[in-house]
Protein backbone atom coordinates (compact mmCIF):
# COMPACT_ATOMS: atom_id res chain seq x y z
CA UNK A 1 0.00 0.00 0.00
CA UNK A 2 1.54 3.40 -0.97
CA UNK A 3 1.22 5.94 1.92
CA UNK A 4 -0.28 9.24 1.93
CA UNK A 5 2.17 12.29 1.82
CA UNK A 6 0.26 13.41 5.11
CA UNK A 7 0.92 10.07 6.76
CA UNK A 8 4.61 10.00 5.89
CA UNK A 9 5.22 13.52 7.35
CA UNK A 10 3.49 12.71 10.69
CA UNK A 11 5.24 9.57 10.89
CA UNK A 12 8.47 11.65 9.82
CA UNK A 13 7.97 14.59 12.02
CA UNK A 14 7.13 11.76 15.01
CA UNK A 15 10.19 9.58 14.77
CA UNK A 16 12.87 11.03 16.20
CA UNK A 17 14.82 11.73 19.81
CA UNK A 18 13.00 14.80 21.76
CA UNK A 19 14.34 16.53 24.99
CA UNK A 20 12.12 19.44 26.71
CA UNK A 21 15.45 20.87 28.49
CA UNK A 22 14.52 24.40 27.98
CA UNK A 23 10.88 23.89 29.48
CA UNK A 24 12.58 21.50 32.62
CA UNK A 25 15.04 24.72 33.25
CA UNK A 26 12.20 27.56 32.65
CA UNK A 27 10.17 25.69 34.91
CA UNK A 28 11.73 23.09 37.39
CA UNK A 29 8.49 23.02 39.67
CA UNK A 30 6.20 21.45 37.31
CA UNK A 31 8.27 19.68 34.77
CA UNK A 32 11.03 16.94 34.91
CA UNK A 33 13.75 16.61 32.44
CA UNK A 34 12.73 14.30 30.40
CA UNK A 35 14.27 12.16 27.05
CA UNK A 36 11.87 10.82 24.75
CA UNK A 37 12.59 8.04 22.28
CA UNK A 38 10.21 7.66 19.23
CA UNK A 39 11.45 5.05 16.66
CA UNK A 40 10.18 3.11 13.65
CA UNK A 41 9.58 -0.46 13.87
CA UNK A 42 8.19 -2.96 11.05
CA UNK A 43 5.12 -3.64 12.09
CA UNK A 44 1.65 -3.12 10.41
CA UNK A 45 3.13 -2.22 7.25
CA UNK A 46 0.51 -3.03 4.89
CA UNK A 47 -1.94 -0.32 6.03
CA UNK A 48 0.65 2.15 8.85
CA UNK A 49 3.69 3.68 10.28
CA UNK A 50 4.77 2.38 13.47
CA UNK A 51 6.71 4.03 16.19
CA UNK A 52 7.32 2.47 19.43
CA UNK A 53 8.10 5.19 22.42
CA UNK A 54 9.53 5.28 25.91
CA UNK A 55 10.95 8.08 28.08
CA UNK A 56 13.18 8.58 30.61
CA UNK A 57 14.21 11.04 33.71
CA UNK A 58 17.80 12.68 32.24
CA UNK A 59 18.95 11.50 35.75
CA UNK A 60 17.97 8.12 35.02
CA UNK A 61 18.26 7.42 31.70
CA UNK A 62 19.23 3.34 32.07
CA UNK A 63 15.67 3.11 34.06
CA UNK A 64 13.47 4.23 30.98
CA UNK A 65 9.33 3.79 31.22
CA UNK A 66 6.34 4.25 29.79
CA UNK A 67 6.84 2.10 26.44
CA UNK A 68 4.22 1.72 23.71
CA UNK A 69 3.26 2.05 20.43
CA UNK A 70 1.77 4.62 18.03
CA UNK A 71 0.33 3.44 14.98
CA UNK A 72 0.14 6.05 12.59
CA UNK A 73 -2.79 5.59 10.12
CA UNK A 74 -5.34 6.63 7.72
CA UNK A 75 -8.90 7.02 9.23
CA UNK A 76 -12.05 6.66 8.86
CA UNK A 77 -13.62 9.82 9.93
CA UNK A 78 -13.90 13.65 9.15
CA UNK A 79 -9.55 13.56 10.52
CA UNK A 80 -7.30 13.17 7.62
CA UNK A 81 -5.11 10.40 10.00
CA UNK A 82 -5.60 8.69 13.07
CA UNK A 83 -3.04 7.32 15.68
CA UNK A 84 -4.00 3.90 17.41
CA UNK A 85 -2.11 3.07 21.23
CA UNK A 86 -0.77 -0.52 22.34
CA UNK A 87 0.97 -1.24 24.73
CA UNK A 88 3.43 -4.04 25.31
CA UNK A 89 2.45 -7.62 26.80
CA UNK A 90 6.15 -7.82 28.53
CA UNK A 91 6.93 -3.60 28.89
CA UNK A 92 9.98 -5.07 30.93
CA UNK A 93 11.15 -6.98 27.84
CA UNK A 94 11.57 -3.96 26.27
CA UNK A 95 13.17 -1.44 28.57
CA UNK A 96 15.77 0.46 26.81
CA UNK A 97 14.81 -0.11 23.35
CA UNK A 98 14.43 3.57 22.72
CA UNK A 99 18.56 3.72 22.98
CA UNK A 100 18.74 0.34 21.67
CA UNK A 101 16.31 -0.35 18.83
CA UNK A 102 18.04 -3.80 18.41
CA UNK A 103 15.71 -5.21 21.04
CA UNK A 104 12.80 -4.07 18.74
CA UNK A 105 13.63 -6.20 15.76
CA UNK A 106 11.35 -9.47 17.09
CA UNK A 107 8.97 -7.44 18.46
CA UNK A 108 5.41 -8.95 16.55
CA UNK A 109 1.71 -7.80 16.82
CA UNK A 110 0.98 -10.85 19.00
CA UNK A 111 3.34 -9.35 21.32
CA UNK A 112 1.23 -5.71 21.99
CA UNK A 113 -1.77 -5.55 23.27
CA UNK A 114 -4.85 -3.16 21.45
CA UNK A 115 -5.85 -0.11 23.52
CA UNK A 116 -9.32 0.30 21.89
CA UNK A 117 -9.94 3.98 23.52
CA UNK A 118 -6.42 5.14 23.38
CA UNK A 119 -7.02 6.55 20.09
CA UNK A 120 -6.27 10.48 18.82
CA UNK A 121 -7.99 12.37 15.60
CA UNK A 122 -5.42 14.04 13.71
CA UNK A 123 -5.68 17.18 11.53
CA UNK A 124 -3.04 19.00 9.70
CA UNK A 125 -2.10 22.70 9.09
CA UNK A 126 -0.01 24.53 6.87
CA UNK A 127 2.25 26.51 8.52
CA UNK A 128 4.84 27.49 5.68
CA UNK A 129 5.69 25.71 2.35
CA UNK A 130 6.22 22.11 3.19
CA UNK A 131 6.17 22.74 6.81
CA UNK A 132 3.17 21.10 8.80
CA UNK A 133 1.48 21.12 12.14
CA UNK A 134 -0.37 18.09 13.20
CA UNK A 135 -2.97 18.08 15.41
CA UNK A 136 -3.98 15.01 17.58
CA UNK A 137 -7.02 14.80 20.05
CA UNK A 138 -8.89 11.79 21.49
CA UNK A 139 -12.95 11.60 19.63
CA UNK A 140 -15.15 13.06 22.30
CA UNK A 141 -16.86 9.84 22.44
CA UNK A 142 -13.65 7.65 24.13
CA UNK A 143 -11.70 7.15 27.26
CA UNK A 144 -8.26 5.55 27.19
CA UNK A 145 -8.27 2.95 30.11
CA UNK A 146 -6.17 0.59 30.31
CA UNK A 147 -5.14 -2.43 32.83
CA UNK A 148 -1.76 -1.92 34.28
CA UNK A 149 0.07 -4.34 36.81
CA UNK A 150 -3.19 -5.17 38.37
CA UNK A 151 -4.96 -1.38 38.42
CA UNK A 152 -7.24 -0.12 36.04
CA UNK A 153 -5.64 3.41 34.48
CA UNK A 154 -6.91 6.24 32.50
CA UNK A 155 -5.38 8.77 30.42
CA UNK A 156 -5.96 11.38 28.32
CA UNK A 157 -3.66 11.77 25.57
CA UNK A 158 -2.70 14.40 22.74
CA UNK A 159 0.03 16.09 20.97
CA UNK A 160 0.82 19.16 18.74
CA UNK A 161 4.12 18.51 16.21
CA UNK A 162 5.92 20.08 14.06
CA UNK A 163 9.20 19.17 12.29
CA UNK A 164 11.15 20.44 15.26
CA UNK A 165 8.56 20.83 18.10
CA UNK A 166 6.13 17.98 20.00
CA UNK A 167 3.96 19.15 23.08
CA UNK A 168 2.17 16.20 24.55
CA UNK A 169 -0.87 16.81 26.57
CA UNK A 170 -0.66 13.13 28.35
CA UNK A 171 -1.88 13.22 31.74
CA UNK A 172 -3.11 10.24 34.37
CA UNK A 173 -7.06 10.97 35.24
CA UNK A 174 -8.11 9.98 38.56
CA UNK A 175 -11.60 7.95 37.62
CA UNK A 176 -13.03 8.95 40.70
CA UNK A 177 -12.66 12.83 40.59
CA UNK A 178 -11.53 12.87 36.78
CA UNK A 179 -8.99 15.48 37.66
CA UNK A 180 -5.30 14.89 36.52
CA UNK A 181 -2.59 13.22 38.55
CA UNK A 182 0.44 13.33 36.53
CA UNK A 183 1.78 14.76 33.03
CA UNK A 184 0.29 17.77 31.73
CA UNK A 185 -1.11 19.27 34.32
CA UNK A 186 -0.51 22.90 34.00
CA UNK A 187 0.24 22.40 30.12
CA UNK A 188 2.20 20.56 27.40
CA UNK A 189 5.22 19.06 27.64
CA UNK A 190 7.61 20.84 25.43
CA UNK A 191 10.08 18.98 23.63
CA UNK A 192 12.57 20.05 21.26
CA UNK A 193 13.54 17.07 18.17
CA UNK A 194 17.25 16.31 19.02
CA UNK A 195 17.92 13.76 16.56
CA UNK A 196 15.94 12.38 13.41
CA UNK A 197 15.39 8.78 13.00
Amino acid sequence: MSFSPQLITLGKYLAGEFDNQQQALAEPVWYVHLRLWQRPVELFTEDSITLFAEQANIVNLDRPYRQRILRLMPSQSEASLQVQYYMPKNPSALIGAGRDPNLLKTLTPDQLELLPGCILQVTQQEVAVNQHKFIATPPTDTRCTFTYQGNLVQVALGFEITHTELHTYDKGIDQVTGKATWGAIVGPYCYTKREQY
